[in-house]
Formats: C-alpha cells, structure tokens, sequence
C-alpha cells in the first residue's frame, strides 16, 4: 500500500535542519507540504503589512526551493481542523508531520490535530527543531516548575547534553522516489497569495528592509559569521549610533519564522569559536539571542496566561493606569519624546528596533512615565515587529515592566539621556522624523528647551509643527518609581517576595 505523507509547514518555514520534513519523505510515495492561511484571520487580524509581507515572503521562497526538488508548497485557504480532514480522504493520506509547537495555543490545536488524524487511521510525527532543547525535560529538572530565573535556566542546561545536530538539508537525495503531486492549475489553488489579495493597500510601501526566507536567512548567517572578531572577543553588544539601524547581518526575525534553524545558528557558533579560540569551550553568553529565547519558551510553555497580568501566576498585579489617549501617542509616535517617537517610527516603518530601543520604549509606556500596562505594548508589539514571538514578546514586556522575572525597578531609562548618551548627535532622530532635521544636537533630544530662535531656525515651533513632551519625565517617573516600591513592600509582606519573585540582574545580550 502506497505511503502518502502531508508535511505541515507553521513556523520552520526552511528545507534545511528540518526533522519532521525529513520524516514526511521518507519511505514515502508521495509528500505534500501544506501551509494554512486563514482568509478571514488575515483580514481580522491586527498584524501589521510589514509582517504579512515578511510571511508571504518566506513562503514563495519556500514555494521556489521546493521547485528544486520537483515539489511545490500548497498554500490552503481555511482552518487546519476544518480542511485536514477532506485533505486526508482527497489525498489517501496515511502519514502527517510537523514541527513541535510548544506554546499552549499550539499545543491545543495540535492536539486536536491529533485526534483528527488517528480517527482517520492517520500516523502523526512530531519533532522538535523550533526550540535547541526539549522544554519539558528542562522544567522536570527544575522539579516541575519552569525557572523563573535566567541564571537558574543557565545552571540548569549546563547539566543537560547538547542540542542535537541539525539534520541534512532536504535535497534529491533524500527525497528518493518520494514524489509530490502537481496539478496545472496548482497556481490559483494553492499559490503563495499577495497582499493586495489579502486586501492590504499597498500604494507607496517601501521595498522591505529585511526581505523574508531561508535564502535570505542563510545569506545573512554567514555574513553574521564572517565577524570573526566579533565572535571570538565575545561580549555583550553595545549600542550605538550604527547598532540602532537595521543590520544586513540580524538574525531575529528570521529564528522567529523558522527561516533559520536555532541549531545551525547554535553549532555554526560553536564551530566558529572552536577554530578561533583553539578548542576551548565557549561561553554560554556567546549564545545570548538563542538561549534567551529559549528561556522565554520554557517559562511560557506551560502557562497559557503568560501574555496576561490576571490569572498569571507568575506576574505581579499591578494597577495600571487605562488611558487609551496616551496609549495611541506612544503607538503613533506623538509622545513629543523625539528619542522615544523616533524608535516608534522605525519599528512601525520597518518592523525592527534594537533590544535597548524596546527597552526605551517599553520602560516610557509602562512604569517609567505613562504607568499603562505592558499587556497593550505587547498588542502594539505583536502587530508591528517582524520578531514578535508570542512567549518572547509577553515574558520581554514582563521584565521590561517589572511584572516578573526583574524587579529593580528604582533603574529608569530617561527618554531624554539614554539616546543622547547612544547617538550624541542625534542621526537617529534625524532620519526618522525629519521634522526635527534642523535642529542642533544641543536640542534635539529636548527640543522644548531650544529657545524660539532656535525652533525658527529649524523651521519647527514646538507645539505647532511636533508635540510638547506629553508629560514631565522627572515627576512622572519619581511618582511611578514610589509607585512600585509600595506594591513590592506589600508583595514582600503577603508572599514573600523572595521566594517567587527573583530579580536578575544581566542584561540580555541580544544579536539581530
């Protein structure tokens, strides 16, 4: 009887590094890669075009390194619990692949998959490759909690073997005789659609500053390693003028999207440390992007109210303030912060900011000066950044809040002398909000305090031509600093604060 196997693309959008792909192949007759886009989910969704874009991206490339192997992607309109099963009758399917999700919602809906498929007599294989450890064994070697502490996670996989290695690329080769059948209309029913099809205006979007798919990401891998230097005198990156820009060399947006596989990226790092430094072992820091993700994964694992203050075991309560008027200034970068409007800008232009941008942004929204809940910069978060990942973005906008995992929160970014101290001169803001390109670096981060021959100069009347600092920084933040001392002392007296609530003191190292 003819083996028939469905490989079911979500993130691990690669042929390279891709277990459950391989599995699909093979001792297989056939295979047929699926990717499901929900129509009426991309119409209601709150996802910005820059990450549709980035998506549709990664799957024509997907779509064109299948073309190699004589195979194609079939992009499925519909809900996977919906459409599986008629595609398994349809398709006489007696085999289903993927790749572990370990995030709650992904764990339920392939749960169900699951269930699907064995009624249907279907056999499922999953493989974990999204993540470099298995999530679960980390959390049973913390005594069935996840740790809530970086150091802790770090102790903790220094006891465990390795990542595994990546597996081959999927080549002509491994597929064999395995096959994938193409009808001639395969086009109009299962192209890659594009956004106006998904009914985004596109009239006058700019090209993208970072192009989605694994030949991009595999591209930009080995230009990241060329930086010999960098990897061999490893230390945490510190930002500047140029850091603040996107880098032909960053790397997050495409471990978001599976585009490149954590485990090449894990050992290509290993490998490049190993010839430089002459067989010594490298540091775990050398890693930072990879294993900070991995720490967010393992703390939301099993927490499906990670993204949420109520109900959330692990984060502090706070009662922040709803002000949906300063909310929409901070999205729309209209807070009259020109340091805080210029990230804003670039993430909602390009879809990126630096790691100490967001921790800029995040600080001024949260308990630094607007004292508005982390959970709607998340939202903003989620919709615009091409590497919004659901566990990394709501365990990031816990930290950066002092919800969780971090609690110094006495240490405030000033949204006046943390870009000035990065970017003395103000390029930054300059390219993005020319409104401010007249003026000098004296006043550019404050320009409220220029005097009016100043402004005139600069062709730009605060007030008239760019907003007045939507709040007094210094008062904002001593209030929202007392704020939170009060909250923690009443934490430390009902719960006792050391025990669930352990602050860490490094600063990620985040590449990309």
């Amino acid at each position: 009887m003819a083996t028939n196997s469905i490989h079911w693309f979500r993130k691990g959008l690669r042929l390279h590094d891709n277990p459950a792909l391989q599995e699909a192949v093979c001792g297989a007759d056939t295979v047929r890669c699926v990717y499901f886009l929900d129509p009426w989910f991309s119409g209601s969704s709150n996802l910005g075009v820059n990450r549709w874009r980035f998506l549709l991206q990664c799957l024509d490339d997907l779509d064109s390194n299948l073309r190699k192997l004589n195979s194609r992607l079939f992009v499925i309109r519909g809900q996977p619990a919906n459409v599986f099963p008629r595609l398994f009758k349809e398709w006489e399917i007696s085999r289903l692949t993927f790749e572990y999700d370990s995030e709650p919602f992904g764990k339920e809906r392939d749960a169900a998959i699951k269930k699907l498929a064995m009624e249907a007599g279907v056999e499922v294989v999953v493989k974990i490759s999204h993540t470099l450890y298995n999530l679960d064994r980390i959390i049973e070697l913390n005594g069935g909690q996840p740790p809530l502490t970086y150091k802790r996670f770090q102790t903790l996989i220094s006891r465990m073997d390795p990542p595994e290695m990546p597996v081959e690329t999927l080549s002509n080769t491994i597929m064999g005789c395995c096959v994938t059948p193409v009808s001639e209309d395969h086009g109009d029913k299962y192209g890659v659609p594009s956004l106006e099809e998904l009914g985004f205006d596109i009239e006058g979007l700019p090209s993208a500053v970072w192009p989605g798919g694994e030949t991009e990401a595999l591209t930009r891998i080995e230009r990241h390693l060329e930086r010999k230097a960098w990897v061999a005198n490893f230390e945490r990156p510190r930002m500047n003028a140029n850091s603040l820009l996107a880098s032909p060399t960053g790397l997050s947006p495409y471990l978001r999207f599976g585009c490149l596989s954590c485990r090449l990226f894990y050992f290509k790092l290993t490998d490049l440390y190993r010839k430089v430094k002459k067989n010594s072992t490298p540091p775990l820091s050398l890693y930072g992007q990879l294993l900070w993700r991995e720490f967010f994964y393992t703390a939301a694992t099993t927490n499906p109210r990670f993204d949420k203050m109520e109900g959330n075991p692990i984060c502090v309560r706070i009662p922040w303030d709803k002000n949906l008027e300063a909310l929409a200034k901070w999205a729309e970068a209209k807070t009259g912060f020109p340091w805080i409007d210029a990230i804003m800008t670039q993430l909602r232009q390009e879809g990126w900011i630096h790691h100490l941008a967001r921790h800029a942004v995040a600080c001024f929204l949260t308990r630094g000066d607007l004292w508005i809940s982390w959970e709607e910069g998340m939202k903003v978060f989620e919709a615009l950044l091409l590497d919004a990942d659901w566990s990394v973005n709501a365990g990031s906008w816990m930290w950066l809040s002092c919800s969780s995992f971090f609690q110094q929160f006495f240490h405030c970014y000033c949204p006046v002398g943390f870009g000035r101290c990065t970017d003395p001169n103000g390029d930054f803001i300059r390219r993005y909000l020319p409104i401010l390109r007249g003026f000098p670096a004296k006043y550019i981060y404050d320009p409220w305090n220029a005097p009016d021959s100043v402004q005139a100069a600069a062709k730009c009347i605060i007030g008239v031509h760019y907003p007045k600092p939507m709040v007094n920084h210094a008062e904002a933040s001593r209030l929202n600093i007392e704020r939170m001392k009060q909250i923690y002392q009443q934490l430390s007296r009902y719960r006792g604060l050391g025990k669930n609530f352990t602050y860490f003191g490094t600063r990620r190292a985040r590449v990309g």
